[in-house]
């Protein structure tokens, strides 16, 4: 039983000092459930307000593309400098250290492989299983445009109801199929159709003409995807012209794990992402990680 006997009579109530609210850090994310803005918070930094999630589900229809062979060597060394993962949940529990601490955006939709229609995907993720795995985000495919547009759509309005439901974000990933016309003008459609559905953020691809319209009509957060692998330097560029064209941060793959130096690839990306370095600069720390762990090595073996 608690000690009556020394209860102070003078208590501080802080009358003049008006009850603290502050605003949720993400656009559109304001009027979200505290579980939602909490699993937010944890993929993007409330500092910066963005995010560097490194997505390594290629596997869920491409099988063992380059540089995923073997997800424990390339990638588990990576983690620590992600904000998220985006995987799915085979290599989640196969090959991830629970002890990483990393949220987890799980890939929620698959079916066709390369060798079919790729628009021809289900919901592949059971909620329950979402939540057993402590996911901070589930993630889904819409085909705005393709042959299975309907079914795709209802995909994410399906994940949306049952995200809602437990306090999990949903990720609407915009396919751009082999058909389809990667422009600023599609881009703002399947974003804003994927926010007006319920997507509590949008990944999509980075254009040079008008990108600044597709984040500016989208009214939640939009991630950059990191799409084909091209030079460090040119993906530096991408990823800072992105951001500051109001993308909320990235999802690189390609670009980082099949870099020269993935491990100095994600760091310089942070750089550009976290601290709005140029990236001219950013190639340069990228170069000098690389040769202070050339040193390192040789120093080593020496």
């Amino acid at each position: 039983m608690a000690d009556l006997d020394n209860t102070r009579e003078t208590k501080e109530f802080y009358l003049k000092i008006p009850a603290r609210k502050e605003a949720f850090f993400l656009k559109g994310s304001g009027a979200l459930d505290w579980g939602m803005q909490d699993r937010l918070a944890r993929i993007f930094q409330p500092q910066s307000g963005r995010t560097v999630m490194l997505a390594i589900d290629h596997g869920y229809f491409q099988g063992p593309t380059s540089g995923l062979e073997r997800v424990d060597v390339n990638i588990v060394p990576l983690a620590p400098y992600a904000d998220a993962l985006m995987l799915t949940r085979g290599i989640l529990r196969s090959t991830i250290p629970a002890a990483s601490g990393k949220p987890i955006v799980l890939r929620a939709s698959g079916g066709p492989s390369i060798l079919k229609e790729l628009s021809n995907e289900q919901i592949a993720v059971d909620i329950e299983d979402a939540i057993r795995l402590n996911a901070s985000a589930m993630a889904v495919q819409v085909f705005i445009g393709g042959e299975y547009e309907t079914q795709s759509v209802h995909n994410l309005t399906r994940l949306v109801d049952v995200g809602n439901r437990y306090g999990i974000p949903v990720l609407g990933v915009t396919a751009v199929g082999k058909e389809l016309t990667r422009d600023a003008r599609y881009l703002r459609l399947a974003c804003r159709i994927c926010a007006e559905l319920g997507a509590h953020f949008v990944k999509t691809y980075y254009v040079e003409d008008g990108f600044e319209t597709v984040t500016a009509s989208c009214p939640v957060p939009v991630v950059m995807a990191g799409g084909k692998k091209i030079g460090e330097k040119d993906a530096l560029r991408l990823a800072y012209r992105a951001v500051t064209e109001g993308a909320s941060g990235v999802d690189m793959g390609r670009n980082i794990f099949q870099s020269e130096a993935p491990w100095a690839m994600i760091q310089a990306v942070r750089k550009v992402v976290h601290e709005s370095m140029e990236p001219d600069q950013a190639y340069d720390f990228y170069q000098t990680l690389q040769h202070e762990r050339r040193e390192a090595l040789a120093h080593s073996e020496a």
